[in-house]
């Protein structure tokens, strides 16, 4: 696509016939996303079985070449990508946010197209000889989330792709144009048939957790929405990855520096103005430093501009949508009226268009405070005090989520034996949330299971096969 508006042209409903998406900054409207049938539906998950037979033939070295093209156009479309992501989702351009989305898009795609796989020879001793394969499973169903619409759905569809299989994509109804109009660059370079998006409603896409020939589910989202997943899949015996909601602890250790560690701090709570699954969302820091780390940290926060994501200069953007605003503006509320103390934010103008919650720092808070205890996804971060190192681990394993966590110290080694002690699927020391596509990530406890990413991450999109002889 040359231009923005062709782009968004190339994925938008006819006048009447769809479903008005509106900026979360501004309320206007930003395209009409097509509403897709059951039979739309149907149609997808055929063209998908049809292909996918033709495309597992091709085998790994064909099938990384064309994800490494595809990756090529990714980037040539990404500033027109990035344009609509941040209309549609409303993060801002720059930061960590749309541009730096799409960039990862591109860099995920290159990555799983290079990450080796070959046969694994388990026992050969002369007598036995006994080789691990994985084979392609067949159609692969990518539910995704609102919140890194484009980037989550590359995480689904291009280990998917690389192992052989076809991918039938359901996006969130908050961001289809997003995922529509990648999908459209990416068809640009892929066959057809392997990789379609079906824009549709709760009942239609429901369809695809129980549909005969979707031999695998790959879902990001909420814990709730995990748990419908499961049981409407279990007919069919699918194959599930569930990347479900977590409440990130963060542990500050005595020795760590204030003003060294607050802006990494910052980043890890407040990436994508704190709605991202494996954000920082509860800090707890040793009483010895408390308050210079609440110090340093609010005044970075209170430098980091937030407004319309189209304008270059802000960082932080609105959050997506209305009822993701009064979650967090409700348990902000409630923190006040505990009695915690707001170092920053915490009060929204109530006449300012679109769905922007300040920056929040909230001190002096029980660990049973609704801030605390509830998943908040936006950009209100509570800081709990602590006096031993028992006392912080048993606070950040006290709830049925573990998705991420980190450690913060300047001894790494110390920081390591608690990382170890952390029930998450993944633990920082030093930062938060950094992920990157050859380190397998996956959640502990009620935040899913599976793994994603690396070897590991395209191993789960397979099916193993033992040769044995």
């Amino acid at each position: 696509m040359e231009t923005y508006d062709a782009l968004l042209a190339s994925v938008s409903a006819a006048p009447g016939t769809g479903r008005t998406i509106l900026d979360p900054a501004t309320g206007e409207p930003v395209g009409e996303a097509p509403v897709h049938s059951l039979e739309y539906l149907e149609a997808a998950v055929s063209a998908a079985q049809e292909a996918q037979p033709a495309w597992a033939a091709l085998g790994h070295s064909e099938r990384s070449a064309a994800l490494l093209k595809a990756a090529d156009a990714v980037e040539r479309s990404a500033e027109e990508l990035a344009q609509l992501l941040s209309r549609e989702q409303g993060k801002p351009l720059n930061g960590p946010n749309a541009r730096f989305e799409v960039g990862a898009c591109v860099a995920w795609l290159r990555a799983t197209a290079n990450l080796p796989l070959e046969p694994e020879t388990i026992v050969d001793d002369g007598q036995t000889r006994a080789e691990l394969h994985y084979k392609p499973i067949g159609v692969v169903a990518a539910i995704g989330p609102w919140n890194w619409p484009m980037m989550i759905a590359i995480w689904q569809i291009a280990p998917a792709l690389r192992m052989g299989n076809a991918v039938v994509v359901k996006p969130s109804g908050n961001t289809p144009l997003s995922v529509l109009a990648l999908a459209t660059v990416l068809n640009e370079e892929l066959p057809e048939g392997i990789l379609s998006v079906v824009s549709c409603g709760r009942e239609v896409g429901a369809r695809l957790t129980d549909h005969p020939a979707i031999g695998k589910i790959m879902f990001t989202g909420s814990t709730a929405a995990g748990r419908a997943i499961i049981k409407s899949s279990a007919d069919t015996i699918k194959r599930l990855t569930l990347e479900l909601g977590g409440n990130d602890a963060g542990i500050v250790l005595p020795d760590a520096d204030p003003k060294a560690i607050a802006e990494d701090i910052f980043w890890g709570a407040f990436l994508n103005t704190g709605q991202t699954c494996a954000a920082l969302k509860r800090l707890y820091v040793h009483d010895d430093i408390y308050d210079a780390v609440c110090e340093e940290l609010t005044a970075v926060a209170a430098a980091m501009p937030m407004g319309n994501g189209l304008d270059e200069d802000n960082v932080l953007g609105p959050l997506q949508n209305k009822a993701q605003y009064d979650v967090v503006a409700g348990l902000v509320e409630a923190a006040k009226a505990s009695g915690a103390r707001v170092l920053l934010g915490g009060n929204p103008e109530p006449d300012q268009p679109g769905y922007f919650y300040p920056t929040t720092l909230v001190a002096d808070i029980d660990n049973d405070n609704p801030l605390v205890a509830e998943e908040q996804f936006g950009p209100a971060l509570p800081i709990i005090r602590y006096s031993t190192i028992d006392e912080a681990v048993e606070k950040a394993n006290g709830l049925d989520v573990g998705l991420g966590a980190s450690v913060w110290s300047s001894d790494v080694s110390a920081a390591r034996g608690v990382a170890s002690r952390i029930q998450a699927g993944t633990v920082w020391i030093n930062r938060h949330g950094a992920v990157d596509p050859r380190i397998p990530f996956g959640g502990a406890k009620q935040s899913g299971y599976g793994l994603e990413f690396g070897v590991e991450g395209l191993k789960a999109l397979g099916v193993p096969q033992v040769i044995n002889g």
